[in-house]
């Protein structure tokens, strides 16, 4: 094996142990190469939040036959975990690795015949970007697994039940990606407030020893559950320069009907005083929520009072979801599931009124001065990065000279096609 490529869907936590196994196959100095380009060995890295990511996955696997047909071929991670044996009927496929196995991928890379291994553990593996992978924000993964056992989710039998990275491997983890130049770490997990109940240590320990890394100057938490945003953490998101102004949390329905059906762990009465008390805090905060539409037995009353939620609250980035059935959870059995049709449509409205929400608050930057981390110079000459609060932003600079990995003040001037358009300081 000399040459390997990796195909990543799905979630930053994917694209973190992607970068893991890249990391390893550097090391024994093979080469990461693009995918579609010729490869020995083509890892795909795979998701299955929804049938749309199951379609992805087995869009890809094809793909990766195609262009590479006499390449090895191995399908790993969640989709790997849930749909193996139809996995290994696809032609070409070599390796078929769940989530437990995946980071062990060498010890069966050279094994003949076809192999498949789902085995699931409960042992935490630790996982982080690399510079191969192209990105400016490191993804770091403090935390894997869920307890919760959502109705509409698959993941808990996907990735098994809650584990978590120690404060002190999460701290050496942490130091090591900064040292290889990243400036801005992203932290990761399925359920990163569950990170206590997983090691016995608390979130804020760690959080306070990663924000003192000396060359950290960025640090943001990828989601995190509504019932676990203590009091703490809000202090120290406020106080802490490094820590970025940027919550993700999701709400998945603004019905508390709807919400017990979905074996959620609050209501709506304690979302919404959660997300007031961060804004109170921190009044320029982008706030991120998820939301499901088309939940089995939702009326069109029950999505309104989403609708109506969303549109009341301080929520700045939507990602909006149709309902997706997923084999084995509770809420593929319930009565009442909603036509696609519908799902799609309540999405639809959900996903207008995010874009009028992000261009409102984007509108409230004109003016101010903001720090930038560049990530990209596009085709079109102009550098692109994110604000603290995860506003893209675009500048242009004289010679098309790249500002990647430099965060740089900027002064936001317009809007211009969803994005924040500035000058530098």
């Amino acid at each position: 094996m000399k040459k390997i490529s990796i195909y990543t869907l799905g979630c930053r936590l994917n694209f973190a142990e992607s970068g893991e196994m890249a990391e390893t196959f550097k090391k024994l100095g093979m080469e990461i190469v693009r995918f579609g380009e010729p490869a020995d060995l083509v890892i795909i890295n795979t998701c299955t939040v929804t049938d749309k990511a199951d379609a992805s996955c087995r869009n890809i696997i094809r793909k990766a036959r195609k262009t590479n047909p006499n390449a090895k071929i191995a399908v790993v991670g969640c989709y790997a975990q849930l749909e193996s044996g139809s996995i290994a009927k696809m032609d070409g496929v070599d390796i078929v690795l769940g989530t437990g196995e995946k980071h062990k991928i060498l010890d069966y890379v050279e094994e003949q015949g076809q192999i498949v291994n789902i085995d699931r553990n409960n042992e935490f593996w630790g996982a982080s970007t690399s510079l191969s992978d192209g990105h400016t924000r490191a993804f770091l993964k403090i935390q894997d697994g869920c307890n919760y056992m959502c109705s509409y989710c698959a993941i808990p039998f996907a990735r098994g039940r809650a584990k978590a990275i120690s404060v002190s491997d999460g701290v050496k983890k942490a130091r090591s990606v900064v040292e290889q130049g990243f400036k801005e770490l992203v932290l990761t997990g399925i359920n990163i407030g569950e990170y206590e109940s997983s090691t016995g240590e608390r979130l804020i320990d760690l959080l306070d020893k990663i924000l003192q890394i000396d060359g950290l100057e960025r640090l943001r938490i990828s989601s995190i559950e509504v019932n676990t945003v203590t009091d703490i953490l809000l202090s120290m998101a406020k106080e802490n320069k490094k820590f970025m102004p940027h919550f993700h949390i999701p709400l998945q329905s603004g019905d508390d009907t709807i919400l017990k059906l979905m074996k959620r762990k609050y209501n709506v009465s304690q979302y919404t005083e959660t997300i007031l008390k961060i804004k109170e805090a921190i009044p320029n905060i982008g706030i991120g929520a998820d939301v499901i539409t088309g939940f089995p037995g939702e009326t069109e009353e029950m999505f309104q009072n989403s609708y109506e939620l969303m549109r009341s609250l301080p929520i700045t980035h939507f990602h909006v979801f149709p309902y997706s059935m997923r084999k084995n959870t509770l809420a593929a059995k319930m009565e009442h599931q909603l036509p696609l049709s519908i799902r799609k449509s309540r999405a639809k409205e959900l996903i207008k009124l995010g874009e009028d929400k992000l261009l409102n608050f984007s509108n409230e930057q004109i003016g101010k001065i903001k720090s930038v981390l560049f990530e990209t110079l596009n085709s079109d000459g102009d550098n692109e990065g994110y604000t603290e609060e995860f506003l893209k932003v675009k500048v242009k600079v004289k010679n098309n000279n790249t500002l990647t990995n430099k965060i740089i003040k900027v002064r936001i001037k317009s809007i211009l096609d969803q994005s924040l358009i500035g000058e530098l300081i």
